[in-house]
């Protein structure tokens, strides 16, 4: 339709608290409609834009929400977005009386944040909650905020083989909404097949439904799952143990460190004399300089947990506790402790061609009301002595928009890198972590910058992962990721069975890349392999080795 028109319309959502707060409900949504009057909302009817919250001269949050968004044509290709800026309750705002936030777009996917304009001249460019657009500008945009679907499986006609081995190696396309497409794994029917003699057969097969049961593990957070020297680990805060103690699962495979009886081997015990006591938090293994480390955070006797690693000694297994030195706890360049008050949590390691860097979440004053909210820092760091910074911490992102500011909890945390074809992925998460409100924040930047420069950075304006995103999981977050044996990368996160539920669970699914090379974190597991399209079937030309 790119020679037709189309309409897009902004709007807030009715408030509801027990599923969808001020925070959320009080942003930019948007819908787009081929005749202007049928709309469908993108972004599965979540916010879309959203306020930034205040920074008050004591460094803590006033939360910002917008009411009545309208939209204009702004010149030189550009169009409007304006909204009342109001509070998370939607109440009127006295420091923008007469003034509304704008922002700015091309394509309804990217947005500059234009700060203010005067309320006389939104009124004069003609806005209202619709305009009408190009249908190519409509179509981009709903690829791009709307779900990616797979739309048709593709195997050769035929192909020529000379074993079963070789017959197994056959992938299947699977082809998306957005043009995109992905490798799939087959499992093809050999039973009719003499691979001894020359011979054509009708083969059929069923691709390889990468679905993991949703939870795979009550009671965990923060999972983390690790190839190593030819087993499968897993690790995660464990709630069952009430946050004490750091224990790993190994396996030969990823399914397998999720059987009933799988064994969780403690490799950090609680120990007073040690200040090992509460809060072993968000463990992660990471291969820093060749050697393997796990990052965490631990309190002592006092709670406020801190950022610690330990490194396993050359040759020993990781699932014992002797295997390991003593831990460590990080501190910044000149020796002293990475925060002389508040907490230091949820250390992540995140290489790229540049440099290596260490990313971690801090926070002060929780619990009072000089709360600043949870924050992401970055710093570099030396392979030679990864708990030591090499540089002094930058202050990366705050809890700014609504959905990272929500209902009271304040937070950027859990942060996990991808690095992949040039340009570096940084996931957080913002919300509460055993909430449905958890969500999955995401900052993108070219490898080859440097990354403690923050204009660097963009920061998306809108989650990837919601509890909009895959019914029946609620507050996804706090995630990490791994590339499986057939070459996918994968997603671990934890989330919660039902809307009002704060029993963490563990998930994971495979993450696909759209065609513009951007990842999709929400995925479904019918998304990603329409179940009615599973069944594949090709002509196997068979090459006897003997003939």
């Amino acid at each position: 339709m790119s020679d037709k028109k189309g309409f897009i319309k902004v709007y807030t959502r009715q408030p509801d608290k027990d599923c969808y707060p001020g925070g959320l409900a009080y942003s930019v949504h948007m819908a787009t409609s081929r005749d202007g009057r049928v709309y469908t909302p993108m972004n599965r009817n979540y916010g879309i834009l959203f306020a930034k919250a205040r920074i008050l001269a004591d460094n803590t949050l006033l939360p910002q929400n917008v009411t009545e968004p309208r939209i204009f044509c702004d010149g030189e290709g550009y169009f409007g977005i304006a909204a009342v800026r109001v509070s998370e309750r939607g109440e009127a705002d006295g420091d923008s009386q007469g003034k509304c936030l704008l922002w700015r777009t091309k394509d309804f996917i990217t947005f500059e944040e234009a700060g203010w304009i005067a309320a006389e001249e939104v009124d004069s460019k003609g806005a209202g909650d619709c305009l009408e657009i190009s249908g190519e500008i409509l179509e981009r945009a709903e690829t791009y905020w709307n779900p990616v679907l797979n739309i048709q499986i593709e195997v050769p006609q035929s192909v020529h083989v000379h074993s079963g081995e070789e017959l197994d190696r056959i992938r299947a396309k699977a082809v998306y909404s957005d043009g995109s497409i992905a490798d799939k794994p087959v499992l093809w029917d050999k039973s009719g097949i003499d691979f001894s003699t020359n011979g054509t057969y009708r083969v059929r097969g069923t691709v390889k439904d990468k679905r993991f049961g949703f939870p795979l593990a009550r009671g965990y957070g923060d999972p983390v799952l690790f190839f190593w020297e030819g087993k499968w680990y897993y690790t995660s805060t464990n709630d069952n143990t009430n946050d004490i103690g750091l224990y790993v699962r190994e396996a030969d495979t990823v399914a397998g460190l999720f059987d009933e009886n799988v064994t969780e081997h403690l490799i950090l015990a609680q120990d007073e004399r040690r200040q090992l006591v509460q809060t072993f938090w968000a463990p992660e293994f990471h291969v820093i300089g060749g050697a393997l480390y796990l990052l965490f955070a631990v309190s002592g006797s006092v709670w406020g947990p801190q950022c610690h690693l330990m490194r396993l000694k050359k040759g020993c297994p990781l699932t014992r506790a002797d295997s390991w030195e003593e831990p460590v706890r990080v501190t910044k360049r000149d020796g002293s402790r990475l925060a002389q008050d508040g907490i230091t949590l949820d250390m992540t390691y995140l290489k790229t061609r540049r440099q290596p860097y260490m990313v971690w979440s801090y926070r002060k004053g929780i619990g009072t009301p000089a709360d600043t909210g949870s924050m992401l820092y970055i710093a570099e760091v030396n392979e030679e002595e990864p708990w030591k910074l090499a540089s002094d911490p930058v202050l990366l992102s705050r809890p700014l928009y609504g959905w990272e500011n929500v209902d009271g909890t304040i937070n950027n945390e859990g942060p996990y890198a991808l690095v992949k074809d040039g340009k570096v992925y940084l996931t957080y998460s913002g919300g509460s972590a055993n909430s449905y409100t958890y969500v999955l924040g995401l900052l993108t930047a070219r490898e080859d910058e440097d990354l403690l420069q923050v204009s660097a950075w963009e920061k998306r304006c809108a989650p990837v992962l919601s509890f909009y995103s895959v019914e029946g999981e609620y507050g996804p977050g706090h995630n990490s990721f791994y590339w499986d044996e057939d070459g996918d990368l994968m997603i671990a996160y934890h989330g919660e069975t039902e809307l009002t539920g704060t029993l963490r669970c563990d998930g994971i699914r495979r993450v696909h890349f759209r065609k513009d090379g951007f990842p999709e974190f929400g995925m479904s597991a019918t998304e990603d392999l329409n179940p009615a399209l599973a069944g594949v079937e090709m002509e196997v030309c068979v090459k006897a080795p003997n003939y």
